[in-house]
């Protein structure tokens, strides 16, 4: 089988999304419209080029070295969005034609449409699909035998060719020689005067060449993005897509439709995702986990056996056999090794902490090595910050932090050490030492009335 190249048309404005942003780089399921898109066809194609226009600066900067750029300086028409690209192209072979604003196109649907091409040796191959609501979209004319003989552009289709509900989406594997040829004869004498790059399966025709269909089982898979509702459409049709497949997987949600997933997050079996989960970005979580419920996990790898609840998750990681939540938050390069314990309102940022230990609740720790089975106790809060820059605390093996301590960075506290609670640290802890640093307690006999303002009965 031939390697094909690709080519996906990303030069288009989007005007009914009503954003500053190109129409191609809004997203769905964590991914770029775009993104997608080029996911699918690199399963399959060796080469890919994306013309772009509007926008051509953020396209090129979303999409990096991975693929070849032509641009199309003003937008003529798709047939005028491939010329653009005609002199990247091969010479001979297959070449598919593809639309950056469709992200729910698969590789396997791709790979149907290469089926076809190859049975039918034809030079061209156009994905069909029968949508319930045709309008706006070229229609697939076929003749008395069932052929294709033609597609008719919505704005210039007959009133009974606006009947027919079978479309083009868009979506084409040519032969590289034919397209050659085919392209310089394209005009521009249609109502939008543009070059419609479905004229060149008519020149094909005329061409005696034969051109062939590919119906898709699924209408919804080659939809475009077109505006803001169509964009939320089909965050809702890929999140079933995905939650689906894992949980075949093995992963148990209790309400699909109130779990999101990102595209390309990755869940191992047996794992429970409550409602309210967000799994986003660049995540991995292991197996026989508990997440949820309302809890967001972001770029982040969470290992086997680890429950998350109630709680935000960011840039992390987090060992097998963590507990956290509920009400937690883990902020960037927070690494919870094995066995640690993390309650409710604790935030930790920038930190190591080892395994077996535990920051029950009502804490903040910042920019701190914490060693194997320490436990910072209620309202611990490590002063991380002088106002200019951060400042790093180390706490060594089995010491324990009591309630309502500040331990004032830079700082080290040493295996074993004890620091009685109320105390504010300023000083480093030698190893096995009890540190106690708070105002020594002084009671005055019958002055609490000074201070109190008592209405009188």
């Amino acid at each position: 089988m031939q390697i094909a190249a690709a080519v996906i048309l990303a030069a288009g404005e989007g005007k009914r999304m009503k954003s500053s942003l190109p129409k191609v780089l809004h997203t769905v399921c964590g991914r770029s419209l775009i993104r997608h898109v080029v996911a699918a066809a690199e399963q399959l194609c060796s080469e890919i080029i994306v013309v772009i226009g509007h926008g051509a600066d953020a396209v090129r900067a979303e999409l990096g070295a991975s693929v070849s750029y032509c641009l199309q300086e003003k937008q003529l028409g798709t047939g005028h969005a491939v010329m653009q690209a005609a002199h990247l192209l091969p010479p001979a072979g297959p070449v598919f034609v593809l639309c950056g604003d469709a992200p729910l196109l698969t590789a396997d649907a791709l790979r149907s449409l290469q089926a076809v091409y190859l049975e039918s040796a034809a030079a061209v191959v156009v994905l069909t699909a029968c949508v319930p609501k045709a309008d706006g979209y070229g229609r697939i004319v076929r003749n008395s035998s069932g052929s294709l003989s033609r597609i008719a552009e919505d704005r210039d289709a007959t009133v009974q060719e606006k009947m027919i509900n079978e479309v083009n989406t868009g979506v084409y594997l040519f032969e590289a020689a034919a397209l050659h040829r085919a392209l310089p004869l394209l005009r521009n004498e249609n109502s939008q005067a543009e070059y419609y790059l479905t004229d060149v399966l008519q020149i094909l025709l005329q061409q005696k060449l034969p051109v062939a269909a590919c119906l898709v089982s699924d209408w919804r898979m080659t939809m475009g993005i077109n505006d803001r509702a169509q964009l939320a459409a089909a965050e809702k049709l890929l999140r079933e897509r995905i939650n689906g497949q894992l949980m075949l997987d093995g992963v148990t949600m209790k309400d699909p439709a109130a779990v999101y997933i990102d595209a390309g997050v990755h869940i191992g079996r047996d794992t429970v995702l409550l409602p309210g989960t967000m799994l986003l970005g660049r995540t991995i979580v292991g197996e026989n986990c508990l997440i949820g419920p309302h809890t967001e996990i972001r770029d982040s790898i969470v290992g086997n056996s680890v429950t998350v609840c109630h709680s935000m998750v960011s840039g992390s990681v987090l060992d097998d056999g963590v507990a956290v939540g509920p009400f937690a938050h883990l902020r960037p390069e927070t690494r919870l090794r094995s066995g640690v314990r993390v309650g409710d309102f604790v935030e930790i940022k920038k930190s190591d902490i080892g395994s077996g230990s535990k920051i029950p609740h009502l804490s903040y720790v910042g920019d701190t090595k914490v060693g194997r089975d320490v436990n910072l106790g209620a309202g611990t809060i490590v002063v991380n910050y002088d106002g200019r820059k951060k400042h790093e605390t180390c706490i060594g093996d089995r010491a324990f932090i009591g309630c309502n301590s500040n331990l004032v960075a830079p700082l080290f506290i040493g295996e074993g050490a004890f620091v009685a609670a109320g105390s504010t640290v300023t000083q480093d802890v030698p190893a096995n030492a009890l540190a106690v640093a708070r105002v020594r307690q002084v009671n005055k006999e019958k002055l609490a009335a000074r201070f109190l303002k008592r209405g009188k009965d």
